[in-house]
């Protein structure tokens, strides 16, 4: 499973446009929104696939990169080639890139 560093998706982010699939529930968005991130909750993407674009670089994310980490796997078992995983999930994004982001 390919792994992407909170630093490294910010860096990332100025270079290229990334599909950021946010895998968490309703409530853990409206805690602490991902800015510019497509909401997907885990359950729903087996039955909401048809919405990501294969063909562009996906970074799923969740509250510390658990969940995100199983929605990767299944993507990739699916054919998807340009998706990772945000180690740390938004957690890790919170303490090293944006601290203006609430932490749970």
């Amino acid at each position: 499973m390919q792994q992407v560093a909170p630093r490294s998706l910010a860096s990332w982010l100025r270079d290229e446009p990334l599909v950021l699939l946010d895998v968490r529930e309703a409530w853990e968005v409206a805690t602490s929104p991902f800015p510019g991130a497509l909401h997907v909750p885990m359950r729903e993407i087996p039955s909401r696939i048809g919405e990501l674009p294969q063909q562009r670089t996906i970074v799923c994310i969740c509250h510390h990169g658990a969940r995100s980490a199983q929605v990767t796997m299944f993507l990739q078992q699916r054919g998807f080639e340009r998706v990772y995983n945000l180690s740390g999930g938004i957690d890790a994004w919170a303490r090293e890139v944006d601290s203006t982001i609430v932490r749970y």
